[in-house]
């Protein structure tokens, strides 16, 4: 919920910073769109979805199909991306594809129209009407145009005839036993489409989203809606939007409503606002401690009896058929319970579905007198059971009222830490997807049996990608098969874990077992044959896949043609890490030695190369910052010349493609972490106690952080150039001048000497910057004396033999060590800087994370960054979230051995046993046996006793987690704290000490550490503060999940468009912006799906737009989309989920619709008091909107006490003399005086005045207005003074005045509201607009006048272009030379 600067509509007006709101412009952020790693997936690349405008309209679903499909189908922008480092323009091709209407003739439908594009697939219909409510029931049929039947994999545009108008007809085609399950499949899903069930146990990538749920429907329907004209609020003057001569849309007022008609609108509007209910939930208000669960899933545990539209639809005993009766057409037989409690065995043949005459003993599959054969097994369930018929109508429109997003699969699958207990039903589909080798309907794919992951995905990489349609089908077909890939390796590495695949090694130890299934190699997280033992053993083993996997992402975001890399996941499941690799085509054939081509398998004992290699690794050592080097080969006097670690291992596999594998070193390593005797660090590395001990030595710099540091010498680096330049100028001219006044020769003609000059400095020139590039190039390392290009040596600080000198050597580990010290020096104290501006504002340990990562930083330095914060208080929410990390990454390395140790019987008691002794209040808690379940409970509690009694000492031979008590617990934690974190925990202080001294919520704790540990609880109210029974029981541990580690493949034209639409916005170009960001949306669409995170992200920003142009309605439509993508990707809970629920209300309120707007903040406050607490800046953002609406309804007394708590909190972090604090005094002054507490209000209004007087001056706007407010209330003070004064004088007689308590109007409330969010809208002319942009202009030319000065005529010298790819260095280097000419 990062504050940010909008600009209003059109481009009459631009952002300002509010003196109250240090916000920056949210475009002008370069930060990624997808706010994290993992991403959802859709389960089918061609399934269409429905508008969520009209869900019942099926013909609106090709505005958001993602089969290629964009969201404007009349009109495509495509671009052909720019080179690697954007020098190239986007050259923009338009595509036009017109629509046409076509008439659909299904059976037992009447005929309806649908909407096509000609470059539409026959087989996308096919899944349109699959998904349409009226033929939602039928999967096998074919599509007829004039008597021929048309191929699914044809376009609709090569089908002869087809028109505007043209009817195609649906004829139900027979069925095979493969199209007769997949139709059963098909009904199943039907029939659980309404609930939660698939999405609380992990299943078919669906997730949860109560978006709609919480809001009951209030953000779609008309509430409080007044007569508005489009977006117009009904007390803003309506706006029509005209087009300027330079195509930018601009704002005309015209004549507001008559008086009349306004006093009957707030009539109307105050009768609808007594509707309104207003009272928030207990849980979340101010002062109250109890973190409840209950509410975190709003939805009934059990599907009420409505939805319920068959007890038991299974597989019947008597499968498979008989050899007689499959020569009579019968596929299988299914058994059904209906809700009238009647039995059926159903056949399913070749032409449909029919009642026999089966029962429980007696097989005959005869047709059942009085049945008919029905073609789709629902029409033949509607037959049998009336109820069904009833219910599954009512189902299906259920279905279909509910978002179209929420209800296709994501990407990648989603786990709920916490869900209800459900009953278990029976489901005869599940129970085949649990036991089958194959995942989903893989074994219906035709000409194979298991998918080769290997081919496919190498393949994918080999397609052809120089037009932007062949971009759009490569990244497509990547991102499809990577993501069932992930699947794939998900559930395989469960499979290992629970020991359910049998090991390709099985008679070696199961800590080096090895395992293949579905064409997916898995290994386990330990050192194998001590490969790791010089490295941290066991420890380096657990760490180096992740390194692998940083190093994989690297290498294929580079995307070298002819270069591939191993598909890889890594797992951790049950304690255990597996990492899921593809197989390289006969690497299991041969040994090892005979495989590697490139690199060495003998840490450096002996070494290869390969010519091929070397030519494509060459390729990548200057994105990647690699220094070619040589090492010494054996014993031998020869050398091997390296462009990559000496870890990375070549291997050319028998489809003759080029395999790098072993990629954890591809990064310089973190020398900070790397202690060595002889190699000290710099002083600003050992001032904060580094090189510190650390359990592996694996630790390297982060990819963020040699990029910044690269960006920090270009700095330095133009900066030297540049005055290197103006130095030699400068002396040219004075030893010119010089050699005049020595040839006593006057200066007769001025500006012919001045000219003489220039042309002696153009002649010059070349040689100067060849000078100045040479220095600076020294001055910052350079690899290079002609360019700037820094590389660093991973393998400088290992024990191998380098052919480079002495003196090479030394400059090279001085490199890596500069880096870790701008890590230590630059970098932390950026951080900490953006948090006391509140730039950054993390609310949990994923953000924090997600912040340190960004600026480079590993969490391994959280000890060090919360010490550093340990003194300041208005940092007290970053140290106190720090330390939970500390605490709960502590607990993590813990239970990782604890699990391990854990038979399959006692997971779930070991589980509940653990987290009673890290976060119960109980001193002594004891576990349940699993064999106590067979005991009486007499005999149960007796047992429990005599262990607690002993001290829970168990007896030899028994499992080691019975012993885990909460002393020895922390005694771990303060341990492991300290030698990994450096981190001190005090030996009294357990769970409550802790809690209790930094301000820590239990509940914040155990929401934190089951996702970090993929466990899933059960909801309920957890009493963790409890000292007389354990606060966990067995039956609380619902299910463990996997955490899952990948990297995606990306949409890089769509990212290319993303970040120009955020360029275009902060120069004020709203329009462009917009159109850009529609862009992206559907090149994001063309490549994810309809849902993932940076879909959800562009969704987020056309928002944005939409709310600054005024488009209310259309921002409401956009962020709604954006809120439900962001709960079913990242979770419920997530901040990201949280801040598009806070930007949803304000949309709502804007739009009046003032119920969903109060039902999104109390959800709001709710989750983020679950995840942090009440003690975050970001409560006081809630709580300031939530008491602003409440104002605006006139609710004084509530709106009160969520804005007083919005004072304290702003007092407190951002200081009682901090413009925050005045805003927040004015709030409370505006609540009081509509109570008539006036002389509470005048407090608070001078409090206002003092803050704005000091900080802004008398003459300031906010001044003047807080003055005019101190004086009204001053009178009405006075006024009401005198007039108890009256009452007391003269009694019950007295005149008395009325007051003027003017009740809150909601238009100056969404002012406010705009206000605290950081929106500030500042109308100005085009003129105005143009001055600023020219201004804008004018520092951009002098700019790269600036660079072509150092630049000019030196093709062999480096260029600013040569600089950074990502080229944010440029901008701060020129103005930092700039300076420095002037």
């Amino acid at each position: 919920m990062t504050l940010h600067a909008k600009v209003p509509e059109g481009d009459t007006k631009i952002p300002d910073i509010s003196p109250e709101v240090p916000a920056t412009l949210e475009a002008s952020k370069t930060s990624k769109c997808d706010s994290g790693s993992d991403v959802s997936r859709q389960e089918s690349d061609d399934s269409a979805i429905h508008s969520d405008d009209d869900p019942a309209s099926e013909e609106n679903a090709r505005s958001q199909a993602n089969n290629g499909k964009s969201e404007d189908s009349s009109e495509k922008q495509i671009a052909n991306s720019s080179s690697e480092k954007g020098n190239k323009e986007q050259e923009l091709i338009v595509v036009q594809e017109s629509l046409f209407t076509v008439k659909i003739n299904a059976p037992g439908t009447e005929v309806f129209d649908i909407q096509v594009s000609p470059q539409e697939m026959v087989q996308e219909l096919h899944q349109l009407l699959m998904d349409r409510e009226d033929t939602c029931h039928r999967t096998s049929f074919s599509l007829q145009f004039n008597g021929n039947t048309l191929d699914n994999f044809s376009e609709l545009k090569s089908v002869e005839g087809l028109k505007e108008g043209s009817e195609i007809k649906v004829i139900e085609e027979p069925y095979s036993v493969r199209d007769a399950r997949l139709h059963f499949r098909h009904v199943r899903e039907l029939l659980h489409s309404t609930d939660y069930v698939d999405a609380y146990n992990g299943c078919d990538c669906s997730s949860l989203s109560y978006i709609n749920v919480v809001t009951e429907g209030d953000i779609t329907a008309d509430l409080l809606s007044v007569a508005t004209s489009g977006s117009s609020t009904p007390d803003s003057p309506t706006t029509t939007t005209a087009e300027s001569s330079n195509g930018n849309s601009k704002t005309i007022a015209t004549a507001p409503d008559s008086p009349a008609k306004r006093k009957k609108q707030a009539r109307t509007q105050e009768q609808q606002l007594e509707s309104v209910d207003c009272t928030p939930p207990d849980c979340i208000m101010p002062g109250c401690k109890d973190r409840v669960l209950s509410p975190l899933h709003p939805v009934p545990k059990e599907p009420t009896k409505n939805n319920l539209c068959v007890k038991v639809l299974s597989m019947s005993v008597w499968n498979p058929p008989p050899g007689n009766r499959k020569l009579h057409g019968d596929l299988f037989y299914l058994y059904a319970v209906t809700m009238e409690q009647k039995r059926f065995h159903i056949t399913a043949s070749h032409r449909g579905f029919y009642v026999n005459q089966s029962d429980m003993e007696n097989f005959n599959p005869k047709p059942a007198q009085g049945t008919h054969q029905c073609h789709s097994l629902i029409d033949l369930l509607g037959q049998i059971s009336p109820v069904f018929k009833r219910n599954f109508s009512t189902l299906n429109k259920k279905r279909f009222s509910r978002h179209p997003f929420e209800r296709i699969a994501t990407p990648f699958q989603v786990y709920s830490w916490c869900a209800p207990v459900m009953d278990h039903h029976v489901d005869h589909v599940r129970a085949e997807d649990a036991f089958s080798s194959r995942l989903l309907l893989e074994e219906h794919i035709p000409g194979q049996q298991t998918r080769d992951w290997n081919e496919e995905l190498a393949a994918t990489r080999e397609l052809p990608r120089n037009s932007l349609p062949e971009r759009l089908l490569r990244e497509r077909a990547m991102f499809k098969v990577h993501s069932d890939f992930v699947a794939a390796a998900t559930r395989g590495a469960m499979m290992v874990v629970d020991g359910n695949v049998m090991a390709i090694n099985p008679g070696d130890a199961r800590n080096m077992r090895m395992y293949i299934w579905n064409n997916v190699f898995f290994s386990l997280g330990f050192d194998v044959r001590d490969h790791y033992k010089d490295f941290g053993g066991n420890h380096a083993a657990f760490y180096a896949p992740c390194a692998d996997l940083a190093g994989v992402k690297a290498y294929n975001t580079l995307d070298i043609e002819g270069l591939h890399t191993l598909g890889t996941v890594v797992v951790d499941y049950r304690g255990y890490r597996v990492t899921a690799q593809s197989i390289i085509p006969g690497i299991l054939e041969r040994e090892q030695e005979q495989s590697v081509v490139y690199g060495s398998i003998d840490f450096g004992k002996t070494a290869q190369t390969h010519a091929k290699y070397t030519e494509l690794l060459s390729k990548t050592t200057k994105a990647l910052h690699v220094l070619p080097h040589h090492i010494q080969c054996g014993d031998e006097d020869k050398s091997v010349e390296l462009h990559s670690s000496l870890e990375c291992k070549g291997i050319i596999g028998n489809d003759q493609r080029h395999y790098i594998l072993d990629l954890l070193k591809t990064f310089p390593p973190d020398v900070n972490f790397l202690p060595m005797d002889d190699e000290p660090l710099p002083q600003e590395c050992t001032q904060l106690g580094f090189p510190q001990p650390h359990r592996h030595r694996l630790a390297t710099l982060r990819p963020e952080l040699v990029e910044s540091y690269v960006d920090h010498l270009y700095v330095i680096f133009m900066r030297h150039c540049a005055s290197q330049i103006v130095s030699f100028r400068n002396k040219a001219a004075r030893d010119k001048k010089l050699q005049n006044e020595a040839s006593a020769e006057p200066i007769e003609d001025e500006k012919k000497f001045l000219e003489e000059i220039a042309k002696n400095e153009s002649n010059q020139m070349t040689q100067w910057q060849q000078e100045a590039v040479k220095s600076g190039s020294r001055l910052v390392g350079s690899c290079s004396e002609t360019e700037f290009d820094i590389r660093f040596n991973p393998d400088v600080f290992t024990s191998v033999g380098s052919r480079s000198s002495e003196e090479e050597t030394k400059l090279q580990k001085q490199m890596i060590k500069d880096a870790a010290a701008f890590l230590v020096s630059r970098q932390i104290p950026t951080f900490i800087k953006d948090c006391l501006e509140h730039t950054t504002l993390p609310s949990d340990g994923s953000s924090l994370t997600d912040a340190l990562h960004e600026r480079g930083i590993g969490v391994r330095y959280i000890g060090k960054i919360v010490q550093l914060l340990s003194d300041t208080p208005s940092l007290q929410h970053i140290q106190r979230i720090g330390v939970m990390e500390i605490i709960l990454r502590s607990t993590k390395h813990i239970m990782r051995a604890y699990l391990q140790s854990v038979d399959q019987s006692s997971v779930s008691s070991a589980v509940s046993h653990f987290f009673n002794c890290f976060l119960g209040s109980w001193s002594t808690p004891v576990p349940t046996l699993p064999e106590e379940e067979l005991i009486s409970n007499k005999k149960k509690k007796k047992a429990r006793k005599q262990r607690a009694q002993s001290g829970g000492t168990t007896a030899p031979g028994t499992s080691p987690w019975h012993a885990l008590t909460p002393e020895i617990m922390w005694a771990q934690i303060r341990q492991e704290a300290l030698e990994y974190y450096a981190f001190t925990i005090s030996p009294e202080d357990g769970v409550d000490e802790l809690t209790e001294k930094h301000g820590i919520q239990k509940m914040s704790l155990l929401r934190r550490f089951c996702i970090m540990m993929g466990i899933q609880v059960q909801v309920r109210d957890y009493l963790l503060d409890n000292r007389h029974k354990p606060a966990f029981s067995d039956e609380d541990i619902l299910n463990l999940y996997p955490v899952v580690k990948h990297s995606a493949p990306k949409a890089s034209d769509g990212f290319q468009f993303y970040t120009t639409a955020q360029a275009k916005v902060q120069q004020g170009y709203l329009k462009e912006g917009l159109e850009l960001f529609t862009e992206a949306l559907n090149l994001f669409n063309n490549v994810y799906g309809a849902v993932h995170g940076e879909i959800a992200a562009c969704y987020r920003h056309i928002a944005r737009l939409n709310y600054m142009m005024s488009e209310h309605a259309e921002a409401i439509s956009n962020q709604q989309k954006a809120a439900i993508l962001s709960e079913r990707m990242f979770g419920i809970d997530h901040v990201t989920a949280i801040s598009d629920h806070v930007s949803l209300a304000l949309y709502c309120f804007a739009q009046r619709k003032i119920s969903a707007a109060l039902k999104l903040l109390y959800r709001a406050r709710y989750l983020l008091l679950g995840v942090h607490g009440y003690d975050h800046p970001e409560v006081a953002l809630l709580d300031s909107n939530i008491g602003l609406v409440l104002h605006g309804v006139q609710e004084y007394d509530l709106s009160l006490r969520f804005l007083d708590e919005a004072l304290k909190i702003n007092i407190k972090y951002h200081g009682e003399g901090s413009l925050k604090a005045a805003l927040s005094h004015h709030l409370v002054a505006r609540a009081h005086s509509c109570k008539g507490e006036f002389r509470q209000a005048l407090n608070h209004e001078k409090e206002t005045y003092k803050l704005y007087k000091t900080q802004l001056g008398d003459d300031h706007d906010k001044t003047k207005e807080s003055g005019e407010c101190l004086r009204h209330l001053t009178q009405q003070a006075v006024t009401l003074q005198r007039t108890m004064n009256e009452i007391y004088k003269n009694g019950s007689t007295a005149s008395i005045p009325p007051l003027q308590i003017t009740p809150p109007n909601m238009h100056s409330v969404l002012d406010l509201m705009n206000v605290i969010n950081g929106i500030i809208f500042i109308p100005l002319s085009q003129k105005d607009l143009e001055a600023i942009r020219s201004e804008v202009q004018r520092q951009q030319t002098e700019n790269s006048k600036l660079v072509a000065l150092a630049t000019k005529n030196a093709p062999a010298v480096a260029t600013p272009t040569d600089g950074p790819p990502n080229g944010s260095g440029e901008k701060a280097a020129m103005q930092e030379v700039e300076v420095d000419l002037d």
